[in-house]
């Protein structure tokens, strides 16, 4: 078994994930190499979990692309302030979408017959979100589904305009219209996090600035070979064993280290399958996470779209949301990849990417329609769900089990599915085992770090000490950028269609969030 050598007296750190999550976390702890000896395991062959890229196949020839998450609103503090740290610099972009197909389309930027005839009830929906926010421990408890019925909304209103709204930030597993209340007034009124201005008009009339990633790979190969820590890919968990003395992780191909701490920086369902002996809280709380598989096809199907989502080019949307006729609170989303990725813009390409929710309902999924010869990437993912369950039996209770037996937990999961919660929440647990809060000077960034470390560890930021932490030199930046210009992205992918049996794929024991509408995706998981 690896031990770390005789005389080290540096915590020996084991993460487990190289997403989001997992990279802050190794990132903010190698700032003190004196300190820690950080290892990071992943399963894959490259780190970046859900936020990764893709060499794909299109009519203009070889492209990579973005796949997945594509990036965030101007309020992600902590992911702007990364790539800065590191030489990136993301693209701006205005994001426009488009609900619901003929006589039901509305948008964020436009006028519509739809928001014209509902327009009583939108102004109404201000006032009940403005009580929600006023009895928030109450409406944490209660879906939104529910409060509309409660408040006697019309089905229209629900169905066409609310439920489909609510899909774009929490649709993961197409659970909409459990989502709690609570979470709902949030995103429309807390003034540093909202994306959108209510309005009592159309409910959406802005058209706000986003950003763009740069390419994933290159972001996550330059933070690894810029920062001492030891990335391990193609290294999948097999075994969590707990002592006094710290942890002993065993890897799928039989090798144990010892550590002094572990984090997990993935999915529940991995912790849950891979840490022996967990404690009954541990269990109680972590199995309080819903999981459902979801499945996404990246295409350039323009007839597809257009059948499906009577899609206008002219209008330039970045986002398609539809419901099923025959069940109207199930949701299907689509996204245009050029809207965001200014290169397929320029190769004159329109490359989409269509989530068809929850395996259960897969009979009304229209995933069939699309043309094989259009297909360009096909994937199954397991995701979590923004249900009322969530916010009220998990994310106040997870502070209880972090530092339990050298153990901490981060990844978007412990809160909301955003990559800004999941960097933040590597770095909370980097905090928790001594590192310093790396953006003191973002006030921001600060404001929300210290709501998710509260909620999330019970905890309060640490005083700074006010050492420096030198960014990477210019050297080992030109060194990682030959590397990666010889780099070559993985293949695109089709993924086989499980069977009934085996609607469940393993997991990638990667921490990255599963994006949503505030990461400009539609919902993925790890």
């Amino acid at each position: 078994m690896v031990q770390a050598p005789s005389g080290d007296t540096r915590k020996r750190v084991l993460i487990i994930g190289a997403g989001a999550a997992g990279t802050a976390c190794a990132w903010s702890l190698s700032r003190s190499p004196e300190k820690f000896d950080v290892h990071l395991w992943e399963a894959l062959s490259q780190p970046g979990g859900v936020a990764s890229s893709l060499k794909v196949d299109t009519g203009a020839g070889p492209l990579i692309i973005n796949d997945q998450v594509q990036g965030g609103a101007l309020s992600y503090r902590h992911n702007l302030a990364l790539l800065k740290t590191f030489g990136f610099k993301p693209t701006p972009v205005m994001m426009r979408i488009a609900f619901g197909v003929g006589g039901a389309q509305w948008t964020n930027h436009s006028p519509s017959r739809l928001t014209s005839d509902l327009q009583p009830e939108i102004k109404r929906f201000g006032d009940v979100l403005k009580t929600i926010s006023r009895l928030e421990p109450i409406f944490i408890f209660v879906p939104i589904d529910k409060v509309l019925t409660w408040w006697g909304f019309s089905q229209a209103f629900r169905e066409e305009m609310v439920l489909p709204l609510v899909a774009l930030f929490f649709g993961t597993g197409n659970q909409t219209s459990n989502v709690a209340a609570a979470v709902i007034a949030r995103v429309f009124l807390d003034p540093d996090l909202r994306l959108f201005d209510y309005s009592p008009e159309r409910l959406l009339d802005s058209v706000p600035e986003m950003f763009a990633f740069p390419v994933l790979q290159d972001i996550f190969k330059t933070i690894a070979a810029s920062s001492p820590y030891t990335l391990h890919c193609n290294r999948p968990l097999k075994s969590v064993k707990r002592d006094k003395t710290g942890i002993t992780a065993t890897d799928a191909h039989g090798v144990s280290e010892h550590f002094t701490d572990i984090v997990y920086a993935c999915d529940a369902e991995t912790v849950l399958q891979t840490l022996e002996k967990p404690t009954w809280l541990e269990k109680k709380l972590l199995g309080n996470v819903t999981y459902y598989t979801d499945y996404c096809v990246t295409h350039e199907d323009t007839d597809y779209m257009s059948k499906m989502y009577d899609i206008k080019p002219a209008q330039r949307d970045n986002y398609f949301v539809r419901t099923y006729p025959e069940a109207p609170k199930k949701i299907e989303m689509s996204f245009n990849l050029s809207t965001y990725q200014p290169h397929l813009a320029e190769a004159g390409l329109d490359v989409y990417q269509t989530y068809y929710l929850n395996a259960k309902d897969k009979a009304m999924w229209t995933d069939g329609q699309v043309a094989e010869d259009k297909v360009l990437a096909k994937r199954w993912m397991r995701q979590f769900a923004h249900t009322w369950q969530h916010f009220a039996f998990w994310v106040p209770f997870v502070r209880f089990i972090q530092g339990t037996q050298h153990t901490y937990f981060a990844g978007s999961y412990t809160m909301v599915n955003t990559q800004e919660i999941a960097v933040m929440s590597g770095i909370a647990a980097a905090e928790r085992l001594g590192a310093e809060y790396p953006f003191p000077d973002d006030p921001l960034a600060v404001k929300q770090y210290e709501m998710y470390l509260g909620i999330a560890h019970g905890k309060k930021r640490g005083k700074p000490t006010g050492k420096a932490y030198p960014a990477p030199s210019q050297a080992t930046m030109d060194k990682v950028a030959a590397a990666l210009a010889t780099a070559t992205p993985p293949k695109s992918h089709v993924l086989p269609i499980p069977t009934p049996s085996s609607l469940s794929p393993p997991s990638s024991n990667s921490g990255s969030p599963q994006p949503s509408m505030r990461d400009i995706v539609a919902p993925v998981s790890v």
